[in-house]
């Protein structure tokens, strides 16, 4: 979830309420937008704010966080307006950066009054920006200038590795782009974007200067912001012209907020169907217009709100009303919210402007009952009575490997479901049976105080032909006792009392196997089928698994049980 540092003075400016340091009060009010106070630095003037929402990066500066607030304050209604004059300057682009990174939207903010501490802000909203909304960089890519530096028009166009050499941004030297891709943190951190090309993308001024190379790192020389520069240039590249634009409206709108004035920039794109036009202006602040239906807002609230009630919580929200009628509201959205995108986002907002607290819950009228199943309910009690008679529940994992399942238990490699890429050498399989999983966990415990105890009711997994994914999942049931004096006696008393209780009729017939002393092991047979072996673990696959102790143990088929008792 987002965090964002913001200075508390200027919040309490921009918000219009004075806290006075109540950080429970500036809680109640964060609510609004699902968000709170992680932490108040007194000292430093900051307060550190997380945001549940993770969809509204509108909210990610303090001039945004205070325009919403407002609302919910009921010191402002409705959305705010934003406009720009007329384009100053024009950006020429490359047709070559067609498949590399298209789009570039530009705004100029004239008059900006910035100090250490809008400037910080800035930085952290571009940073936010860049890596969430933007996709470390992939999709956007933000730039700020001293546009005083400048000299228009500008050329968004392409250049070869060595081609230009520019100081970038925290550094003293010139470099190459190639060169800044393999020292410049920037370039380390995100020239993968770019080095599948063999030509980089390079913004330049009228008489040459390089400005940044997106989007990767800006010049040293033109990009770095300082309480001396006034008239700044906005610029957005990416690979996507509708998130370039709202990157670049979310930006300016945060300078206007501090004094700013805007000045638009005309795009001149090539002549390409993948462009929006030739000549794009750009910011765009238009507001976007979308119907909500009455009688829908109240089916998801379960209210019975009017018309003119929901035109009231919108504006509150911050959005304003087109028109109003008994059946359908039209909200006008601005542009900063890029979050809307449906009408259920609407509704939500006249949920939160009427306040969730007011809303009466109420027990939802289902039509049918939840019940666990026969069989559910048959394998919890057989949990519960392994419980009963002493024993823990383990759980392994579900996936192995040959050697355990088979090597370790002196017995022969059969066919198993095998991972086709094992990221562990350990785990290349799924299991077959329990009894490994339970030799492995008595292994790795041999500091634990004895006799140990234990028992895993667990699903195991078999290749079968006939079912749609080629296998077959089980329920089955190991039991292990290991101490000084385990024997088959008593692995078959506990058995005897499982089945008693469970009232499954069963007898005991002779068997062998490579896992049992010869001799001291039994095939468990219940209606005629044989589900399963108990008997005492071979000496030969406990010295494997390096233990100490005698083991006896039983494992059974609980799928085979339970589809016969049903």
């Amino acid at each position: 979830m987002p965090t964002i540092d913001l200075d508390y003075n200027e919040l309490e400016r921009l918000l219009g309420v004075k806290v006075n340091g109540d950080m429970e009060k500036l809680d109640d009010i964060l609510s609004y937008v699902k968000s709170e106070v992680k932490l108040y630095d007194k000292n430093a003037g900051t307060v550190n704010i997380e945001f549940k929402d993770t969809n509204r990066p509108d909210l990610w500066s303090v001039e945004g966080l205070a325009r919403a607030l407002r609302g919910y304050l009921g010191i402002e209604k409705g959305l705010k307006q934003y406009s720009s004059c007329e384009p100053i300057i024009e950006i020429n682009v490359d047709k070559q950066l067609r498949d590399i990174r298209p789009f570039i939207c530009c705004s100029i903010i004239k008059d900006a009054k910035l100090n250490d501490s809008s400037i910080r802000g800035l930085m952290h909203l571009q940073d936010k920006l860049d890596k969430t909304y933007g996709r470390s960089r992939q999709k956007t890519s933000i730039g700020i200038y001293d546009f005083d530096l400048i000299t228009p028009p500008l050329s968004y166009a392409v250049a070869k590795p060595s081609e230009f050499s520019f100081v970038p941004l925290g550094f003293t030297e010139k470099m190459t782009l190639s060169e800044i891709l393999e020292r410049h943190p920037k370039g380390l951190e995100y020239g993968h974007i770019v080095k599948k090309y063999p030509v980089y993308p390079i913004l330049l001024d009228a008489e040459q200067k390089v400005l940044s190379f997106p989007p990767i790192i800006n010049s040293n020389d033109l990009g770095r912001v300082t309480e001396e520069a006034h008239n700044l240039l906005v610029e957005v590249t990416g690979t996507l012209h509708q998130t370039v634009l709202n990157t670049l409206n979310l930006v300016t709108v945060s300078l206007i907020e501090q004094g700013g004035k805007a000045y638009a920039t005309t795009i001149h794109y090539p002549d390409d169907p993948i462009y929006p036009a030739k000549k794009v202006v750009t910011p765009n602040f238009k507001n976007r217009s979308m119907n909500l239906s009455v009688d829908y807002t109240n089916k998801i609230l379960g209210l019975q709100l009017t018309g003119k009630r929901i035109a009231e919580l919108l504006l509150t929200a911050g959005f304003n009303i087109g028109t109003t009628g008994e059946k359908t509201i039209e909200a006008l959205v601005p542009c900063y919210r890029i979050d809307i995108m449906h009408p259920i986002d609407l509704v939500e907002d006249v949920a939160v402007a009427y306040g969730y607290n007011n809303i009466e819950p109420l027990w939802r009228d289902l039509a049918t009952t939840g019940s666990a199943k026969p069989e559910r309910r048959f394998i919890d009690l057989a949990r519960e009575l392994m419980v009963g008679a002493g024993y823990q529940e383990i759980l392994t994992y579900t996936l192995s490997n040959p050697d355990s399942l088979f090597t370790k238990m002196n017995c022969e490699k059969t066919d198993v479901v095998e991972v086709v890429n094992p990221k562990l050498v350990t785990m290349t399989c799924l299991r077959n049976w329990l009894l490994p999983g339970l030799m492995e966990f008595l292994s790795n415990n041999q500091s634990v105080e004895f006799p140990q105890k234990i028992f895993e009711l667990g699903k195991v997994t078999f290749i079968d032909d006939t079912c749609e994914t080629k296998t077959r999942d089980e329920e089955w049931l190991a039991v292990a006792t290991s101490h000084v004096n385990a024997g088959f006696s008593e692995i078959k008393s506990v058995l005897d009392a499982f089945f008693m209780n469970l009232g499954v009729p069963w007898k005991i017939n002779a068997g062998s196997h490579p896992s049992f002393i010869e001799g001291r092991m039994g095939a468990v047979i219940v209606n005629g089928v044989n589900v399963g072996v108990l008997g005492e673990v071979n000496p030969q696959v406990l010295e494997t698994w390096k233990l100490e102790n005698p083991t006896a143990v039983f494992e059974i088929n609980m799928q085979q049980i339970v589809d016969g008792k049903m």
